[in-house]
Formats: structure tokens, C-alpha cells, sequence
């Protein structure tokens, strides 16, 4: 919740006590609930262990964008840490869509959960009998509009992102402590948003973003090997990249390529396409939005209401 500054500092601790109710209704494991009685149980292993997958997917103007893909990529999470799904891709599309419909929204952030289930105290998946779901459809506003204008001012972090050895960054898993962590150190750094690192120091994604630069003309992103998520909005780039003839490619990539670019921006279905003008205390390019940049931004907002399902 954003608080105004102009709030008197005698009123923060009422503020900080008052309740702050978003009433919705959520999709909890074959119904649909009030947000108050939308609850879990202590022994779910999605609690215990961060044992679940999840898709963070966007509505835009009635329109869930790329619906389709993220329901593969959730397919796939669970397939890679052998969760039976539970139900089929047609009745997670439309209970994905009459989650919007029942909070009556046309822009949305959506969270599609799919959690191990009910278990015992122990690691042990195939002690839980029956995987749990839920669906929240609500709004979401990670940055202020005033980045979107003229652009972020980010950091790298110590923390290194887990390598694919350990856990591939293409299981959209619950498992986030890692992305946390970093998250944690780009705000002890005064960043909203932060460069993570694989162990051979290349450059693997922010903390939730994919990251892209443009140099010479070309658009260079890390590829999924070096620790990158494979992105529904990075995957949309590098479609729109060949629509308004920009040549791109994936390639390793360090810091100092970013140093040096001529332009910089990060992609994630939060996020969207957000302008990157410094990072680590260098300027990037001319400081400020570069054009290819607003480019892919515009041709991104094209497609967000015309790509995917109606609800």
C-alpha cells in the first residue's frame, strides 16, 4: 500500500494498525471464497518446503495476455519436479478467466498456484495424496510511473543466482528465497531492482525481471543457460524484435557489457518493459530511455490487447 508523504507523522501509527481488507473472491481447490476464508493448511508442503509451481500472468483490457504459454510453462514446471497437475490446460483456462470475471476486472495481476498439497512433516511428495490450487486476480503496480518516463537506476548484488546444476531457472517454482535475497541487498543499496550473477560471473537476470541491452543496433539478452527464466515477456521481445527489424540475439553477457551499452531495459509480466539508465553508479548510453527501448515498449503495448484470451 503507497502512502502519501504528506501524511502527518502522528497519523503513521494508526495507519500502520488500520486493517487493510482487499475484499476478492479467490479460487481455492474447486470453489470459489471470499478472500477472508481463502486459507491453506499448516501441512501444505507449498508452506513447508516451497514445494509448488506458479505462473504470474497479466489481463489487460479483458484480454489475459499469452494465456496459452504460461499455462505450458506451468504444465512443464510440474512436469520437471513430477507434480500431477490437476486439472487439464481447458479447465485451468477457464477457471483462470472466471477468476477474473468473479472480482469483475479487465486489468489484472492473476497468480496461478499449484502447491504439493497436504503432508506429513517430512520431505517425502508422495506422502501428500492431493496437490492444492488457487487463482488470485488483483491489481499490481511494482514501479512508479515516473521510472516507466525516465528509467531505472539499478545495482548488482553479491548473492549469485542458483545454477541450472541446482535448480533450473525455467521450473517457475515456489522456491524464491534466492530472488528474496537479492531483492533484500538492491534495497540496502537504495535500488528497486538488482543484476544477479550466475557462479562464473556472467550475468544470469535481475531478481525478477529478464534483463536485455542494446549495443550497435542489436538487442543482446543472456540465455536461459546462463540462469535466465524463459520469460513470457522476454519470449514476446525477441518476437517483436524481428516484427520492427531489430536484429537480437542471446550471448553471454557481463556487467561491463551493460556498463557500455547504448541502451538498457528489463521484462516481466509485473514489470512489463521498463528502461534501465544506470546500473552500479554508471550512466547507461545517454541516461535516459533510448529509443529501440521505446520501440519494443510501444509495440509491447499493442500486443498486450489484441495476444491471448478473452475472458
Amino acid at each position: 500500500m503507497e502512502l502519501k508523504q504528506n501524511i502527518a507523522h502522528s497519523d503513521w501509527t494508526k495507519l500502520l494498525r488500520a486493517p487493510y481488507v482487499v475484499r476478492m473472491k479467490i479460487y481455492l481447490d474447486g470453489k470459489f471464497v471470499d478472500s477472508s476464508e481463502a486459507k491453506v493448511s499448516v501441512f501444505d508442503h507449498g508452506l513447508l518446503y516451497g514445494d509448488g509451481v506458479f505462473e504470474g500472468i497479466r489481463l489487460y483490457g479483458g484480454n489475459i495476455f499469452r494465456l496459452e504459454e504460461h499455462l505450458e510453462r506451468l504444465e512443464y514446471s510440474a512436469k520437471a519436479i513430477m507434480l500431477q497437475m490437476p486439472h487439464t490446460r481447458a479447465e485451468l483456462r477457464e477457471l483462470t478467466c472466471e477468476t477474473c470475471r468473479q472480482n469483475g476486472l479487465t486489468d489484472a495481476y492473476i497468480r496461478l498456484v499449484i502447491t504439493r498439497g497436504v503432508g506429513d512433516l517430512g520431505l517425502a511428495p508422495w506422502l501428500c495424496p492431493k496437490p492444492s490450487i488457487f487463482i488470485i486476480a488483483s491489481k499490481i503496480s511494482l514501479y512508479p510511473q515516473e521510472h516507466y518516463d525516465n528509467g531505472l537506476a539499478i545495482v548488482t548484488v553479491p548473492t549469485r543466482r542458483i545454477g541450472p546444476a541446482a535448480l533450473p531457472a525455467t521450473i517457475k517454482s515456489l522456491n524464491y528465497l534466492n530472488n528474496i535475497l537479492g531483492k533484500i541487498e538492491a534495497k540496502q543499496f537504495g535500488a528497486l531492482e538488482a543484476i544477479m550473477l550466475n557462479e562464473q560471473g556472467y550475468v544470469a537476470e535481475c531478481t525478477a525481471d529478464n534483463v536485455f541491452i542494446v549495443h550497435k543496433g542489436t538487442i543482446i539478452t543472456p540465455s536461459s543457460s546462463q540462469g535466465a527464466l524463459k520469460g513470457i515477456t522476454r519470449d514476446t521481445v525477441i518476437d517483436i524484435a524481428a516484427e520492427i527489424g531489430v536484429p537480437l540475439r542471446e550471448s553471454d553477457m557481463t556487467r561491463y557489457d551493460i556498463w557500455c551499452a547504448d541502451e538498457c531495459f528489463l521484462t516481466g509480466s509485473g514489470a512489463e518493459v521498463i528502461p534501465v539508465v544506470k546500473l552500479d553508479g554508471r550512466v547507461i548510453g545517454e541516461g535516459k530511455p533510448g529509443s529501440i527501448t521505446q520501440r519494443v515498449l510501444a509495440a509491447f503495448r499493442r500486443r498486450v490487447l489484441v495476444e491471448g484470451t478473452r475472458i
